[in-house]
C-alpha cells in the first residue's frame, strides 16, 4: 500500500495525518489528499487537490492561510439548503466558487437500524448517490481534471460523503490502491470526532448527531468501490457513463501524478 498502516513511504496512518492535516481552525477536515502512489508508481501530487468539511466558517485568520496555500478553485457539494443555511465560502479576489449539487435521496429517509452493519449502510447511501448524482459527480471529476482550476478544494458539511467519493473516485482513476482510497476516506473519522465534539458544545442537540453521519470505516469505502466495478466493470467506466470524457480522464492523470519516486 501506498499510505496504509505499513505504506510504501515506511510511515504510519499517523504520521501521514500528521503530514496532510491543514491547520484550519475553523475547519475539522481539511487535509491534503495528495501523498499515495498511483499508476507506475507515480505519486499522487500534493498542494493539487483538498478535501474539506464545509468552508463558510473561515475566519479572517483562516481566510489568509487559506490564500496562502493558494486555493484556485472551491467545489461545494452540499444541498441548495445546506449552502442557504450556513452560507457559503467567504470570497477573495482569484477564487472561484462552484456549487454542485450530486442528486441524493436523505439519509434520513432510510435510517441506520442500530446493530446493523454500518459499513453496509453507508455503501448503500453511496452506491444510491453514485447513481442519481452522476452528473454533479461528473462535473466536479471534470473541474478536479482540469489543471488550470488547481489548487482545487473539494467539500461537503462534514467533509467524508459526498466529498469522500468525488476523491475516492478520482484516486482510483489515478490507479491508487484501494486499501489506500479507504484509508485516506477512513482519516475523517477523527475529524468527524472533532466536529461532533464542537457540534454539543455550540449546538443544543449536536451530541445527538447519529454515527452514519460521523462514522467513516474504511469497508464502506471499499464494498461502495467493490459493487460499483462490479455494476460498470471499472470506475473509468463509470465516470464514462456519467459524462467524464476520455479526455478529462488522462488530465486527471496528467496533472495529479507526479514523476515515479527514485528507488
Amino acid at each position: 500500500m501506498g499510505c496504509g498502516p505499513t505504506g510504501r513511504y515506511g510511515v504510519s496512518v499517523d504520521a501521514i495525518d500528521d503530514n496532510r492535516q491543514i491547520s484550519l481552525p475553523a475547519t475539522f477536515n481539511f487535509r491534503d489528499v495528495g501523498g499515495c502512489l498511483g499508476h507506475d508508481d507515480r505519486p499522487v501530487r500534493r498542494g493539487r487537490l483538498y478535501r474539506s468539511d464545509s468552508l463558510h466558517r473561515l475566519t479572517e485568520q483562516d481566510r489568509d492561510a487559506f490564500a496562502a496555500i493558494g486555493i484556485r478553485t472551491v467545489i461545494d457539494l452540499r444541498r441548495p439548503t445546506e449552502v442557504e443555511r450556513d452560507g457559503r465560502v467567504p470570497a477573495y479576489q482569484g477564487l472561484t466558487y462552484r456549487h454542485i449539487h450530486p442528486e441524493h435521496a436523505d439519509w434520513e429517509a432510510t435510517p441506520h437500524e442500530e446493530g446493523a452493519s454500518l459499513a453496509r449502510y453507508l455503501a448503500d447511501r453511496y452506491a444510491d448517490l453514485a447513481q442519481t448524482g452522476t452528473a454533479g459527480l461528473a462535473e466536479a471529476v471534470g473541474l478536479i481534471a482540469d489543471s488550470a482550476n488547481a489548487p482545487v478544494v473539494v467539500h461537503c458539511v462534514a467533509g467524508k460523503d459526498r466529498t469522500g467519493i468525488v476523491c475516492a473516485l478520482t484516486l482510483a482513476v489515478l490507479g491508487v490502491d484501494d486499501a489506500d482510497v479507504a484509508a485516506d476516506y477512513a482519516l475523517s473519522s477523527e475529524a468527524s470526532a472533532r466536529y461532533s465534539a464542537w457540534l454539543a458544545a455550540t449546538t443544543p442537540d449536536g451530541a445527538d448527531v447519529p454515527a452514519p453521519f460521523l462514522a467513516s470505516p474504511a469497508e464502506a469505502m471499499q464494498i461502495f468501490l467493490d459493487e460499483l466495478r462490479e455494476g460498470h466493470g471499472s470506475v473509468e467506466a463509470y465516470l464514462r457513463h456519467a459524462g467524464v470524457t476520455d479526455e478529462q480522464l488522462a488530465a486527471l492523470r496528467d496533472h495529479l501524478l507526479d514523476e515515479p519516486t527514485e528507488a
